[in-house]
């Protein structure tokens, strides 16, 4: 699970077998766990984070 990017208390990762899917970026926190697709930008799933930490994962996202 290669890391892509730290941001504050965020993990931004991928896994290798995913291909089969459109492009996409998983995030962590503690044992908080969502994953995001990239075009668009947008939620896909999530486990356990708040709206306004969803927010705050988008823009992060949409920045980098």
């Amino acid at each position: 699970m290669p890391t892509v990017l730290r941001s504050g208390p965020y993990r931004f990762f991928f896994y290798a077998g995913d291909r089969n899917e459109p492009q996409h970026t998983h995030v962590e926190r503690d044992d908080k766990i969502a994953k995001f697709w990239l075009s668009p930008v947008r939620l896909q799933n999530s486990g356990g984070f708040n709206r306004s930490e969803i927010n705050r994962i988008l823009k992060i996202i949409v920045e980098h």
